[in-house]
C-alpha cells in the first residue's frame, strides 16, 4: 500500500495523504487519519462528490482550528476513534 511504503520512506516524519474525496474517504476508514483539513473555495469545478457519503462507520471529529487567507477557508479536525 502507498501509506505503508511512505510511512516506511518519512521515518519519524509526518505522512500527509492529499486527493479529492474518494482518497480520502478510503484513508479515513482505514483508520490512517489522525488529523483532516477541509479546504473550501469559492470555486466551482464541476459536479464534485460529497466527502462524507458512504461511510461504514461513524466518524467523530472534534474541531482544532480554523484558517483563512484571500482565496481559501482551511477547517482543521483531530479524528477521534
Amino acid at each position: 500500500m502507498a501509506v505503508a511504503r511512505a510511512k516506511e520512506a518519512a521515518g519519524d516524519k509526518d505522512v500527509h495523504i492529499m486527493g479529492g474525496a474518494d482518497v480520502i474517504r478510503q484513508a479515513l476508514e482505514a483508520g490512517l487519519v489522525e488529523e483532516l483539513t477541509i479546504i473550501v473555495a469559492p470555486v466551482v469545478l464541476g459536479g464534485g462528490k460529497r466527502l462524507f457519503d458512504g461511510f461504514s462507520r461513524s466518524l467523530e471529529l472534534e474541531h482544532i482550528g480554523l484558517r483563512q487567507s484571500p482565496h481559501a477557508t482551511f477547517i482543521d479536525y483531530r479524528v477521534k476513534n
